[in-house]
């Protein structure tokens, strides 16, 4: 025969781990839901920077190497992308041609941002720097050689 009290421990045992199993069951669900959340919130970081790498990379100015000398690229122009991306030369010869309120001719540039427009040297490249902001966008360049402001 089987003595009560040997039978009363083990049913209190019992007793004790069932208890225990169910709160190491709650426990593990709590443990398992917040893994979920956090392998989503990973996800979700993951996106954004891609995003925000792919964003830089778009309006970023890029530096390439031409003859082993550094030269900075013109970004095109983009809805999100603002005029801060492009280098202070560049901003300052689009703030010129905004100022001027119609078509300018390099010339016209030239004398607002204080080059010495009597000396062809120094329109040419000047020239080429409105060019570039046309062919990305930032500005239009008329059929007459003249350049506006895109709206």
């Amino acid at each position: 025969m089987v003595d009560p009290e040997v039978t009363e421990r083990i049913s209190v045992r019992r007793a004790e781990l069932d208890d225990l199993e169910e709160h190491l069951v709650k426990q593990l669900a709590e443990v398992r839901a917040e893994r979920d959340d956090l392998a989503a919130a990973e996800r979700v970081l993951t996106r954004m920077g891609e995003q925000i790498a792919a964003e830089r990379a778009v309006t970023a100015p890029t530096v390439a190497q031409v003859g082993g000398k550094g030269v900075l690229l013109i970004p095109h122009r983009a809805p999100e992308v603002t005029e801060t991306v492009l280098p202070p030369e560049y901003q300052r010869i689009l703030a010129a041609v905004r100022d001027a309120g119609g078509p300018v001719t390099v010339r016209q540039v030239g004398e607002a941002i204080g080059l010495d427009t009597g000396v062809r040297g120094k329109l040419e490249p000047l020239r080429g720097k409105l060019t570039k902001l046309a062919d990305r966008g930032w500005l239009h360049k008329r059929p007459d050689g003249r350049f506006a402001v895109r709206p």
